[in-house]
């Protein structure tokens, strides 16, 4: 299960950069249900993910780098490319997530935090830096962002 909430970041903090990162590319066979290939540094992974926005599950099977290819190419939309930053926040025992985007979403940069359960997603009071809300409207799901969303928003 995958409890997490998601926020749309306009400023992330100075130091993101030194976090610890890795380079992210992910694409989507298919958006209902969700079923994505991702590719993360050197590891790559086929994933299965119900309906929801709060909470929902999750099932990660590996794959080789020949099988990524070989669903690459099968992938609809838009492959999107990312660079993950992971820290922790605070003394709470959680880590966020730092997404930065390039390629088509180049300049959207949003923050993801996954809890042990939806009582503490629910409490949760994040940082101020964080920016809006955006785990219940899933406009910015990634799965979404793969079929194409304007970018960046008009005024």
């Amino acid at each position: 299960m995958e409890i997490e909430r998601k926020y749309l970041v306009e400023v992330p903090p100075a130091d993101h950069e030194t976090w610890p990162s890795q380079p992210i590319q992910q694409a989507y066979l298919c958006t209902e249900p969700v079923v994505r290939i991702r590719r993360e540094g050197d590891a790559f992974y086929l994933t299965y993910k119900s309906k929801g926005l709060l909470s929902r599950e999750e099932y990660n099977l590996p794959l080789t780098a020949e099988a990524y290819a070989h669903l690459l190419a099968k992938a609809d939309g838009i492959v999107l490319t990312k660079r993950r930053y992971r820290a922790p926040l605070g003394d709470t025992g959680l880590t966020v997530e730092l997404d930065v985007f390039s390629g088509v979403y180049q300049g959207l940069i949003l923050a993801e935090v996954e809890f042990p359960d939806e009582e503490t997603a629910l409490a949760f009071t994040p940082p101020e830096w964080f920016g809006r809300d955006v785990t219940f409207s899933g406009e910015y799901q990634n799965s979404r962002l793969s079929k194409g969303i304007p970018w960046p928003p008009q005024a």
